[in-house]
């Protein structure tokens, strides 16, 4: 994965492309895995860095869906259940099992939850991967042995899938590369044209790092663009009607001694109706998620007080070592993208399943779904794409593809931070295979450190700016200026409320 290989692929090639890209995220990445391992050739164009928005912020779960389940939507749970297995297969070294328990405190709910999980064992058939079963109370202070014991009389136990959200990107990226696929991050699309018969032939980028412009022609659209999904369609017809509603969901994150367990803890019942998980990772506890409702695409959401609030009365409710805001090392917010609903509903009762809309021009957008799911949305987005511009293609072959490895440079050992386990040679290797062009890229992306430790990030943005300036020939002027932009993007991160 190298930018200035690609830009050149671009500016050398005359054949139009037969699809190009829109949006880097999880969806975006699994169409140019989809359609390159198929044998087309494929541009992926994204505004900003890969996994910049949505798909940087999960709840870091590949699952079913617990709470759809609840919700009778027994579609969408079998169908995430199925890919939950495809991942585990094919990215074992980023998707593994995770244990979760959920505490009861009457008998009333744990027949419920146990009965439950149990129709989640039986959606899942052969992609089960762990059987689900009554815990005794002793049992579940066993498996969390800081829960809150008083009134508890047992649990449940289940399992799902756990991963690195933007690392799983980076490596459907590059197995998407080296089948062929050009992928382009900071490469912002802002015209899309058609020939006379109003059928889509051209787009039109900036290089959002040199600005450079680029016109290139295509037989197909894939509009992945997430939560801009509608800015995107209007940019070809300005009449079209907006199919997506927004939720913005958040995460706090915090050392592991609120919760030292292997095991992941889910709350079934909030009272913003979706369940919140508090969840090992990376050595941390991240805990979420809020489901609030917000007006539109925001690329950078900040964290709301009364989220932060939300979820610190939640999970407190349930731990004996009750976290407070001063012990937040992370906050992080996210935008999910769901498709609109005539009725006025909550989104926290909007489907999380996914929709795919031709355009009379041809544009073929493909949003809603979740993280879980983006292979089957690649599927369903890169056929109706063969279809429209009359391609001659392979099936999908995406099911039995192994997600590549990342190439390894190397470990001195030494780290950058002693709070985090980030090196020189992590941020070298983000530079020279995986496009890296920021500080930030780095920090919460290629590594996960302003996610896990915002301070500690920004303690190390000096280090990382040095590494970076040395490999890409900047100086002083660029690694000031990135400490700066860091700094400021960094803000809502180690934000507390007022």
């Amino acid at each position: 994965m190298q930018r200035s290989a690609f830009l050149e692929t671009i500016r050398e090639r005359t054949a139009p492309w037969d699809i190009v890209i829109i949006g880097g995220g999880a969806t975006g990445a699994g169409c140019a895995l989809d359609a390159a391992s198929r044998g087309l050739s494929v541009l992926l164009l994204e505004q900003d860095d890969f996994g910049k928005g949505t798909s940087s912020r999960s709840t870091k779960l590949i699952h079913g869906g617990v709470r759809y389940l609840r919700q009778g939507n027994i579609s969408l749970v079998r169908e995430a259940l199925k890919e939950r297995s495809i991942l585990l297969k094919n990215a074992p070294h980023v998707v593994h099992t995770q244990a979760f328990v959920i505490p009861c405190y009457s008998l009333w709910q744990k027949v419920f939850y146990g009965i439950g999980m149990k129709l989640y064992d039986l959606l899942a058939g052969k992609h089960r991967i762990g059987t689900s079963r009554l815990l005794s109370r002793s049992e579940t202070v066993e498996h969390l042995s800081s829960i809150k014991a008083r009134g508890l009389v047992g649990g449940v136990l289940y399992h799902d899938g756990q991963f690195d959200d933007t690392r799983l990107l980076i490596y459907i990226l590059r197995t998407a590369v080296s089948h062929g696929a050009a992928v382009l991050n900071y490469s912002r699309v802002e015209t899309i044209d058609a020939d006379k018969n109003g059928r889509i032939k051209y787009v039109g980028f900036t290089d959002a790092l040199t600005g450079e412009k680029h016109r290139v022609a295509t037989r197909a659209v894939i509009n992945a663009a997430g939560i801009f999904s509608d800015e995107v369609r209007r940019m070809q017809d300005k009449s079209a009607a907006r199919h997506l509603s927004f939720s913005q969901g958040i995460h706090l994150v915090f050392d592991r001694k609120f919760l030292p367990s292997n095991d992941a803890l889910m709350i079934p019942k909030t009272p913003d109706g979706r369940v919140l998980f508090c969840i090992p990772w990376h050595e941390h506890l991240l805990v979420g998620t809020t489901d609030t409702p917000v007006d539109g695409p925001n690329l950078e959401p900040m964290a709301l007080n009364n989220e932060i609030d939300f979820i610190l009365e939640t999970a407190g409710a349930y731990l004996e070592n009750i976290p407070k805001c001063s012990d937040i090392l992370s906050v992080f917010a996210g935008i999910r993208p769901l498709i609109s609903s005539d009725e006025n509903r909550k989104t926290s009762s909007l489907s999380r399943g996914h929709e795919l809309f031709v355009d009379a021009s041809g544009l073929i957008t493909i949003t809603g779904g979740k993280w879980t799911t983006y292979r089957q949305m690649a599927e369903d987005a890169v056929d109706k794409a063969i279809e429209i511009g009359g391609m001659d293609s392979s099936p999908c072959r995406t099911e039995d593809l192994a997600i590549e490895l990342p190439q390894q440079i190397g470990d001195s050992g030494k780290r950058l931070h002693p709070a985090l386990p980030y090196t020189r040679e992590d941020v070298i290797r983000a530079v020279r295979d995986e496009m890296a062009c920021t500080v930030e890229d780095v920090l919460a992306r290629r590594t996960r450190a302003l996610f896990l430790n915002a301070n500690a990030a920004v303690e190390m943005a000096p280090k990382v700016a040095s590494i970076m300036a040395d490999e890409m020939g900047f100086g002083n002027v660029w690694i000031n200026a990135q400490i700066e932009r860091f700094d400021r993007a960094s803000a809502s991160y180690r934000r507390e409320p007022q």
